[in-house]
């Protein structure tokens, strides 16, 4: 007997039979690497929603104004600059920037301050001249503090 002949459909049919015990793999284009560093796609980064709060409460202000400034440095060199340079000197906070300073001197005694100069000494504290501006008394104000 002779062998039929393939109908389209069953050509068709024959075909799938081989592309199915053949495989979709069966050539693997490789990509072609430019760059000796292999570097890590980037990939969806959703931001977190935790459960439930890891702190209870938010943390105390850790430099207020009673923390910024320590007290008043007293000698001779600084009654000078208090009487010439209407500059008082006082030892602050390590922490605290010469912003910190003016915001704490001016809530603390109610004077304006013109300029703040800081240094830190050997024995590790952090000094600062606090100049007050022109109108104020400087007397007047190392009066208030305990300074004279």
């Amino acid at each position: 007997m002779a062998p039929k002949a393939k109908t389209p459909a069953t050509q068709k049919a024959v075909a799938a039979k081989k592309a199915v015990a053949k495989g979709i793999n069966g050539k693997k284009v490789l990509k072609v690497r430019t760059s000796a560093t292999f570097r890590l796609p980037k990939t969806l980064r959703l931001p977190r929603q935790p459960k439930y709060q890891r702190k209870s409460i938010a943390h105390a202000p850790r430099l207020d104004q009673y923390k910024v400034i320590i007290g008043p440095h007293s000698n001779e060199t600084t009654m000078k600059k208090l009487e010439e340079s209407n500059t008082i000197v006082f030892i602050v906070d390590i922490k605290a920037n010469k912003r910190h300073i003016k915001d704490a001197f001016k809530s603390l005694y109610n004077v304006d301050v013109a300029k703040v100069t800081t240094l830190i000494t050997p024995t590790g504290t952090k000094k600062a001249y606090i100049r007050l501006a022109s109108e104020s008394d400087v007397l007047d104000v190392a009066n208030r503090v305990g300074f004279i």
